[in-house]
């Protein structure tokens, strides 16, 4: 199980983090790009897949900790239920989303 307050840590630790709000929630950005935000129900991670196809792959796998709404249909991010994982699969998680938006002189700095 993570909190809020793991993410926040798990996020500001990856290089040229910051945070800043995102339609009044928390939402954490490398450089102006967002990579991760946590959604108004609070124990719900927001965060960016690489594709569609990579976002159903998750869901499909373990429905527990991945869903969707309607409101993300057609767009490659998926949400995680933050009381389901563990935090060094969310680290995992969270340094995959920032590798995807950060600037391509930043990527080499998170293996």
């Amino acid at each position: 199980m993570v909190t809020e307050e793991d993410v926040r840590r798990l996020a500001l630790a990856l290089p040229e983090t910051g945070e800043k709000p995102m339609y009044g929630t928390p939402a954490f950005y490398v450089k102006a790009r967002w990579f991760a935000r946590i959604r108004e129900e609070g124990e719900v991670l927001v965060l960016p897949v690489a594709t569609q196809e990579d976002k159903h792959e998750l869901i499909a796998a373990d429905p527990d900790v991945f869903f969707t709404l309607p409101h993300y249909d057609g767009h490659a991010i998926v949400l995680v239920r933050m009381p389901a994982i563990g935090e060094q699969e969310t680290a995992e998680l969270l340094a995959d989303a920032w590798r995807l938006r950060a600037p391509g002189k930043l990527r080499p700095l998170v293996p």
